[in-house]
């Protein structure tokens, strides 16, 4: 329990900085309009007021489920790359994995594509063929939104290449002779508060009864840049720090 009690209580203090920043970002955005949380069935609501409501009962209780199990793979292939990244040569028998943010970008679009294919693989089991119907009335065709998937996987990559460069950056500076568990804490705190940032201006665009596509890109094009530079400057990052050790 000793031994095990510092990791343990970096990863729950992860979560509790990454619960605070949700908090903060869903106040901003129910105070601004971004988000409303009372229940609407009228014409003309916003895109997201229109597909959760047909989430209701058993089919949300399913859907949490799916979209907990995609939640899980994104923030495993973040750390399974970081442990690889991080393994010295020779162990387990296999040859030491040098991080680089090409690798860390098609590792991080691979994971959100399996998330996503997990999260659509349950869905399509829980909705009646009357919310298919609902649903399909107001979404375009399948061809727009099978490209929109794998444009928004690719999106989602240069999130988890981030998050996966900046683990790398976090055991670089542990081997340098800092605190893993302080490091992980203080990214999680500085990069999530971008993320959460940005998230909320994304949605603002996106959770509207009329989208504009202009808006909408110019928030995805920001959300890119900030992944990328989280990516390559993670890595610059992680460069300096095996330098110093």
């Amino acid at each position: 329990m000793k031994a095990m009690a510092r990791p343990f209580l970096a990863l729950y203090a992860m979560a509790l900085v990454i619960a605070l920043l949700g908090r903060i970002g869903l106040a901003v955005a129910g105070d601004t309009g971004v988000l409303a949380f009372d229940y609407i069935s009228a014409s003309g609501v916003p895109v997201l007021d229109v597909i959760c409501s047909i989430l209701t009962g058993s089919a949300f209780v399913a859907f949490l489920f799916a979209a907990g199990l995609a939640l899980c793979v994104s923030t495993a292939g973040a750390v399974l790359y970081g442990a690889l990244a991080s393994r010295a040569e020779g162990d387990a028998g296999a040859p030491a994995v040098r991080p680089r943010p090409l690798t860390a970008f098609l590792w991080g679009w691979a994971t959100a594509l399996v998330a996503l294919v997990c999260l659509v693989v349950v869905v399509l089991g829980i909705l009646s063929a009357v919310q298919v119907g609902s649903m399909s009335s107001k979404l375009p065709g399948l061809p727009i939104i099978v490209v929109g998937v794998i444009g928004f996987a690719a999106f989602l990559g240069t999130l988890l290449g981030a998050a996966s460069m900046v683990v790398c950056a976090c055991v670089a500076r542990w081997r340098a002779g800092y605190s893993l568990e302080l490091s992980l804490i203080a990214a999680v705190a500085l990069c999530g508060a971008v993320v959460a940032a940005l998230t909320v201006g994304t949605f603002s665009a996106l959770n509207v009864a009329s989208i504009s596509l202009p808006a909408l890109s110019g928030w995805f094009a920001a959300d890119v840049v900030a992944n990328v530079a989280m990516l390559f400057g993670a890595k610059v990052y992680a460069d300096k720090m095996s330098l110093a050790s």
